[in-house]
């Protein structure tokens, strides 16, 4: 692993209005683990994600991505972050209109200074399918397959860009205990097989319990307590 693989926040504040959702807030991920972060519903764990890839600004405080500090870079400077950090979205994102393997295609086509042949493109997609078990769903469109399916693409399409930090947000949102199930394996496959540096934020204490190399709990916009899932049974949060 890239010795910058890592994501801390120094002090943090942010405010919508009158409500205050991060508040002194600190933390540092570090280089190849999966962190989980949990909270109640407006706790910050998705603000804190958006953060990380610049969508929002601090108030007050730091967040760095590596050596960049996010909160002080030029546009291209975050775009260039961005590149490094895949996002699984709640929702999956997937485009309606486009085929599985279309839209896990999407992140090649659409890299700037880079030419793919189609047949290096068709390889990665295939691929990166195949390692969750949607290889034979590729020309399926989003509404022919289940919640758990679009989710596996989703997650496929992470991965077509091979970044080295991927952020979760709610990855079982939604979905049966059997897929939830399936979903922890992936997560926790996907870290063992390309070393990336992950974020789950998840309201599913189970799935922490199983992904996580560490859990920092959420309240009144700090991170209450960050310790190892082993020890974290007997906290009183």
């Amino acid at each position: 692993l890239e010795p910058d693989d890592h994501v801390v926040f120094q002090n943090v504040h942010k405010a919508f209005g009158t409500r205050r959702v991060l508040v002194d807030y600190c933390l540092e991920v570090r280089p190849g683990e999966t962190f989980a972060i949990m909270g109640p519903s407006g706790a910050g764990t998705s603000v804190t994600l958006k953060h990380i890839v610049g969508l929002l600004a601090p108030d007050a405080g730091k967040v760095f991505v590596g050596d960049v500090e996010v909160t002080n870079s030029d546009r291209d400077t975050i775009r260039r972050v961005r590149s490094d950090i895949g996002y699984l979205f709640q929702s999956g994102a997937l485009l309606n209109w486009m085929t599985v393997g279309e839209n896990v295609s999407l992140p090649l086509r659409e890299e700037k200074g880079k030419k793919r042949s189609d047949e290096d493109i068709h390889k990665a997609v295939y691929e990166k399918l195949k390692h969750v078990n949607m290889a034979s769903e590729v020309h399926k469109y989003p509404a022919e397959i289940s919640g758990g399916m679009r989710k596996r693409a989703a997650l496929a399409r992470v991965l077509v860009s091979e970044p080295r930090i991927i952020l979760y947000d709610e990855p079982t949102a939604g979905l049966d205990p059997r897929m939830s199930a399936t979903i922890a394996n992936l997560i926790t496959e996907v870290q063992r097989r390309f070393g990336v540096t992950s974020i789950v934020v998840t309201h599913d204490l189970k799935l922490a319990f199983e992904v996580a190399d560490r859990i920092g709990f959420m309240h009144l916009g700090r991170l209450l307590e960050i310790d190892a899932p082993s020890k974290l049974r007997a906290s009183r949060n």
